[in-house]
């Protein structure tokens, strides 16, 4: 059992209806007397935003679409729960009185409310990839500006968190980040290009949403992981390796100078990296499976095959060109995922997709929050014409 709480946290979760939110609310319920709901937020879920909004006792539930505003007024009715709409009402979510925000907004959605969050100094559970691969330089200024305090809740970054010492980060040499290989590691570039959207989803150990699921069969997610560790943690790229390993169990590790790798080991369970950020720096029991290593046998670990995988060096060429790079990559990368879905682009042309905005983005400057969404404009209307461009043909 978790130590109690003097008093409980107040949490805001933005992205309450996603798999993050889910399993966020399920740790918080389990925990009723350490946390309290400030807000909740979703993009379209009306139902389940305010299901879940009366079930916390939130004071506030924001829906991200101006168009839901009258249903989850009318959903939320007699409750005494606040409801509000549109962009501007997730950046004042955010702005809430809370110690805790989870930024769990997918895609560059949730980049001015993780701001907001950093700017008035809370500690914020960082789920929303984009907050650093877009816009790291200036999350990370912030941060410090604001004396805001960001914890890793993505399970390869929060291993790095638990094991990485900063005061000896003199004799830190390397970041290792570990990936499953998704479902496709063994194919063939030939069988690659004929997979399908259903097969793209189906995670080997993984239960996540579709768009992140397909960044995990082409490996994008870990091209992206990679900046964010960058910022996360101070390394320079070439300090930051990747590492396949099939059975998810060894969720990341930190190289020292005597030679020690120091590594975090757990179930496949976002519960675990969520408990950690929701109790830090103390711990609190999550429902998660207790490895059995010797049930377990072999963990095994390969070099990921660089041809198979183009994402992890486009991923490393916007992070060495800076600026708006990153951002461009990741734009892209949505568009393309998002026609894959919907099967009007090949798996294989994924990563071709966003090479393109990429060559054409890269020296881009990104110093602002202004700049950083001018740059991810533009790099899904090209993204959307090398598509549509493409479909013609």
């Amino acid at each position: 059992m978790s130590a109690p709480s003097p008093v409980p946290r107040r949490v805001t979760l933005l992205g309450a209806t996603g798999s993050i939110g889910r399993s966020t609310l399920d740790l918080i319920a389990r925990n009723p007397d350490d946390f309290a709901v400030e807000a909740l937020t979703a993009n379209r879920s009306v139902e389940a935003l305010a299901r879940e909004a009366r079930a916390f006792g939130a004071r506030l539930a924001v829906v991200a679409d101006p168009a839901c505003y009258g249903a989850l007024k009318e959903a939320l009715a007699g409750s005494g729960i606040e409801a509000a709409a549109g962009p501007q009402a997730l950046v004042e979510a955010a702005g809430r009185p809370s110690e805790l925000v989870v930024a769990a907004i997918v895609g560059a959605a949730g980049l001015a409310p993780t701001l907001a969050a950093v700017r008035r100094g809370a500690a914020v559970v960082l789920a929303n990839k984009e907050a650093l691969v877009c816009a790291g330089t200036l999350m990370t200024a912030e941060v410090a500006r604001h004396g805001a305090t960001l914890l890793p809740a993505d399970s390869e970054h929060n291993a790095v968190f638990q094991v990485f010492e900063s005061e000896q980060r003199h004799a830190i040499e390397r970041i290792v980040l570990t990936a499953s290989g998704g479902p496709f590691r063994t194919l063939s570039r030939e069988a690659m290009a004929a997979v399908t959207p259903a097969q793209a989803v189906a995670h080997p150990n993984w239960d996540m949403g579709a768009k992140i699921s397909v960044d995990s069969a082409t490996m994008m997610n870990k091209g992206l992981e990679l900046i964010e560790a960058h910022h996360l943690f101070g390394l320079p790229e070439e300090r930051i390796e990747i590492l396949v390993h099939p059975q998810s169990v060894v969720h990341s590790l930190v190289g020292y100078a005597d030679g020690s790798m120091l590594a975090q080991l757990g179930a496949p369970d976002m519960r675990t990296p969520l408990a950690y950020c929701l109790a830090w720096p103390r711990r609190m029991a999550a429902p998660v499976d207790r490895l059995d290593l010797a049930a377990l046998g072999r963990l095994t670990f390969e070099a990921p095959d660089a041809e198979r995988f183009p994402a992890l060096r486009l991923a490393r060429e916007a992070l060495r060109a800076g600026g708006g790079a990153p951002a461009a990559l990741n734009a892209a990368n949505e568009v393309a995922v998002e026609a894959f879905l919907a099967g009007r682009l090949g798996f294989l042309e994924i990563a071709a997709v966003a090479e393109a905005a990429l060559e054409r983005l890269a020296s881009a400057p990104a110093e602002t929050l202004e700049a950083v969404l001018e740059i991810d404009r533009e790099a899904r209307a090209l993204a959307a014409a090398w598509i549509a461009g493409r479909t013609a043909s």
